[in-house]
C-alpha cells in the first residue's frame, strides 16, 4: 500500500514538473514575441498582414511545444517535435513566398532576396526533424528491449 502512494507521488510530481517546463518555455516564447512584435511596430504599415503573421505563427507553434513537452515518454513526443519543424519549414516558405520579396513605394521598386537565409532554416529545421526520427526510433528500441526483457 505504500509503495502504490510513493508510486503516485512520484507521477503527480513528474506531471508537476512536466507542466512547469511547458509553462516556462511558453512564457520565455511570449516575451520574445512582445519584444520582436515591438520591435517590428514601425515596419507594420509598410508589410501588411505582418503582426498577423508572426501571431498565428507563435499560437501555432507555442500549441505544437506544450503538446510536444506534455506527451514527454511516450513516442508522441518525437511526432510533435518532427511536426513542429515541419510546420516551421511550410509556414516560412510560404510567408517568406519562397525567398523573394517584391515591394514598389510609388517610382520605386524593391526586391529583396532572402533565399539564402531561407535555405540555412531549412536546413536547420531538417536537422530538428531527423533529430526526432532518429529520437523515436530509439525510444521504440528500448521499449522492445524493455519487453524481451520482462
Amino acid at each position: 500500500m505504500a509503495s502504490e502512494h510513493v508510486g503516485v507521488k512520484k507521477r503527480i510530481r513528474k506531471i508537476v514538473f512536466t507542466i512547469s517546463k511547458a509553462t516556462v518555455k511558453t512564457a520565455v516564447i511570449l516575451i520574445v514575441y512582445v519584444i520582436v512584435s515591438q520591435l517590428l511596430a514601425p515596419v507594420s504599415p509598410l508589410v501588411p498582414g505582418l503582426q498577423e503573421m508572426l501571431r498565428t505563427f507563435v499560437i501555432v507553434y507555442i500549441s505544437l511545444m506544450i503538446v510536444s513537452d506534455l506527451t514527454s515518454g511516450t513516442i508522441l513526443h518525437y511526432i510533435f517535435g518532427a511536426a513542429r519543424c515541419g510546420f516551421v519549414m511550410a509556414y516560412l516558405i510560404v510567408s517568406l513566398n519562397s525567398g523573394i520579396f517584391d515591394y514598389t513605394f510609388g517610382n520605386l521598386s524593391l526586391i529583396v532576396d532572402v533565399r539564402l537565409f531561407l535555405v540555412i532554416v531549412m536546413l536547420l529545421e531538417v536537422l530538428g526533424m531527423a533529430k526526432s526520427v532518429i529520437q523515436a526510433l530509439d525510444f521504440v528500441g528500448q521499449k522492445t528491449e524493455l519487453m524481451q526483457i520482462g
